[in-house]
């Protein structure tokens, strides 16, 4: 495979493809929405997603066990 073909099946490897959904409370909606806009997020989707993985990859390094525990 040439590099081009190798790029392109790359990029389609990582499209995402699962959906989830989740609901907000009246408090938690405002909140995030005035986050948006004072920190001037121009991607909501890409905001929530980075801020939940960030999270989660966080959460797993601390969970990691280490050699002297």
């Amino acid at each position: 495979m040439n590099k081009s073909r190798k790029a392109v099946k790359l990029q389609r490897d990582k499209l995402r493809k699962h959906k989830h959904l989740f609901i907000l409370n009246d408090a938690e909606n405002n909140a995030l929405n005035r986050y948006i806009s004072q920190y001037r997020v121009s991607n909501k989707s890409k905001f929530i997603r980075e801020t939940l993985m960030q999270a989660i990859l966080k959460k797993f390094e601390e969970d990691t066990p280490t050699l002297f525990d």
